[in-house]
């Protein structure tokens, strides 16, 4: 009988490359979203996916979402920073539903780092005995066309406090990919995945790279941590999303982002994306 996979946050930048992966398995997808009408332009003509309301913070939406399924990615919205109370709910839901794999987007390093909202969320799935696949990616590329996007887009700089340190930035269409494979292969059960880009870079290099590529010269202004922290509060960015990005650009600062794996390129059999290919294909989003 062929799996049938909940996929939460599918309109996101892991979501959806997942999506789009999985759709040419031969696998049920339902995608619990937020928001329907995003979700249904977003999925047009692609035939395995249902489409059901989903709200981590609204127990309610739980028993449709889940019906028929026995395996379930999700990752965690920014938003959601207090997981005991956001995401217990829904995690213990899965376990009585008997869910055969859970597949949460974590973080790299997060075992070292027992505040962050990451590692609280995999301890739950662990205390809860859910069979597990943990994906620790390193930052995303696409933080660059999302959150850091303002200030590329109108300031050509790269407004980031991470120091003069190395990050070993990833692609989310390659994550989105590596979460395919796992949840097709049980070999990937119970395993904690370190995965990353092919390099390590500093936002100097990469200030340089942007340059390049868009024909426009991007800076890279090194704020603190402090004056980050202040203008994102004053841009009305929420209070928990802000410390978070605080927190994981201190621990950038102090080393712990520059890891470099080749994990990601065992799974996909390919090497993953570099952040000039990652530029060259998102460039529109910062002219």
């Amino acid at each position: 009988m062929a799996d049938k996979i909940l996929v939460i946050g599918g309109t996101g930048n892991i979501g959806y490359p997942l999506i789009k992966y999985l759709n040419q398995q031969d696998v049920q997808i339902v995608a619990g979203t937020h928001n329907i009408q995003k979700a249904q332009a977003k999925f047009e003509g692609l035939s395995n996916v249902e489409i059901k309301h989903f709200d981590f913070l609204d127990p309610s939406t739980f028993e449709a979402a889940f019906d028929g399924v026995n395996k379930v990615f999700f990752v965690r919205p920014p938003q959601l920073a207090k997981p005991k109370q956001d995401m217990l709910p829904f995690l213990t839901f899965a376990k009585q539903k008997q869910i055969q794999q859970i597949v949460f987007v974590s973080l790299i390093g997060v075992e070292k780092n027992p505040m962050t909202p990451h590692h609280k969320i995999e301890q739950m799935i662990l205390d809860l005995k859910i069979p597990y696949t943990f994906i620790r990616p390193s930052f995303f590329m696409q933080n660059l066309n999302t959150t850091h996007r303002e200030d590329i887009q109108k300031n050509h700089d790269l407004f980031i406090p991470a120091g003069n340190a190395r990050t070993s930035f990833i692609d989310t269409r390659d994550i989105g990919e590596v979460a395919g494979i796992t949840l097709m292969n049980d070999k990937y059960l119970n395993q904690k995945l370190n995965i990353t880009g092919p390099a390590a870079l500093s936002y100097q290099e990469i200030a340089k790279i942007m340059t390049k590529v868009l024909g426009t010269p991007i800076t890279y202004s090194k704020p603190s941590l402090l004056k980050f922290r202040k203008v994102m509060l004053k841009r009305g960015i929420k209070k928990d999303f802000v410390n978070v990005m605080v927190m994981l650009y201190l621990i950038t600062q102090l080393g712990n982002a520059k890891e470099v794996t080749d994990t990601a390129a065992k799974v996909l059999g390919h090497t993953p994306r570099t952040i000039q290919n990652y530029i060259y294909d998102y460039q529109d989003y910062f002219k």
